[in-house]
């Protein structure tokens, strides 16, 4: 990551890269406070509050401390939102890498789903993903794992960055849009088959969706008491396997073999 907030050589600033100096504690700092309880406290407000409605203020009344203790910890809300995004990342699960002849696809399908699955627990760290630089601890090691799962595939060291753009970008957009409709749901009070079943009903009929209404008809996607989502999980898994087949077809030349046939 590169990015330099527009002036060239200035360094982009993380909570990672800030070093603050030790703690020192004072007689009025609440007794059983510390980093680790109030990201924890972050992460579970942002879950059941989500971003928008998010404060420091809000943060302290969760915990029963004043604002000004939590800064005892952090220097801005940025960090601390930082700190949340990173200990989320926690929760992804890394391939068992002890068997040397591991077969790669399986591991990036562990890593891809895993991250999707984060994604749906905590919509919030979508967007925040995309404003932070992500070298957190457990980002780090996800992102290597993902490097050295690559590294098995046979895919030339040239290509990896941009196989692993198309694969977890395809995931974040899945997992991003999937998370937005089922919070309209909880919102409206409707379960996601509800919602489902609303959109076919209200399309139904009208020309205009003629193809798409024939298409879900043969994909037998449109059947009462059909689950939502375990279309939606196997949509996901189907396109999983494309984005995996398409770097395994892009091993060993398949990409300039591709171009001379276009």
């Amino acid at each position: 990551m590169t990015a330099t907030n527009g002036r060239a050589g200035k360094r982009p600033h993380s909570v990672w890269l800030t070093e603050r100096p030790p703690l020192k504690r004072k007689a009025e700092q609440p007794a059983g406070l510390d980093l680790d309880k109030i990201v924890g406290a972050t992460v579970r407000l942002l879950d059941d509050e989500g971003l928008a409605r998010f404060s420091m203020r809000r943060l302290a009344a969760e915990l029963g401390v004043t604002a000004m203790s939590v800064y005892w910890y952090v220097d801005t809300k940025d960090d601390l939102l930082e700190l949340a995004v990173d200990a989320v990342a926690g929760e992804l699960p890394l391939p068992d890498e002890s068997e040397p002849g591991a077969d790669w696809r399986a591991q990036l399908r562990v890593l891809a789903t895993g991250y999707r699955d984060m994604l749906l627990r905590h919509p919030w760290a979508a967007r925040l993903l995309g404003e932070f630089i992500n070298i957190g601890p457990h980002s780090t090691a996800f992102s290597n794992a993902t490097l050295r799962v690559m590294g098995r595939s046979g895919l030339d060291a040239e290509h990896t960055s941009g196989a692993l753009a198309s694969l977890f970008h395809f995931v974040y957009g899945f997992a991003t849009i999937r998370a937005t409709h089922e919070a309209r749901c909880r919102a409206a009070g409707i379960s996601l088959d509800d919602y489902f079943e609303q959109v076919v009903s209200a399309i139904s009929g009208r020309p205009e969706f003629a193809e798409t209404m024939e298409l879900s008809l043969r994909a037998d996607r449109v059947r009462t008491g059909r689950s939502a989502v375990a279309m939606l999980d196997r949509d996901f898994a189907f396109a999983l396997d494309l984005q995996i087949a398409g770097i395994e077809a892009m091993r060993g030349g398949g990409e300039s073999e591709g171009r001379r046939e276009a």
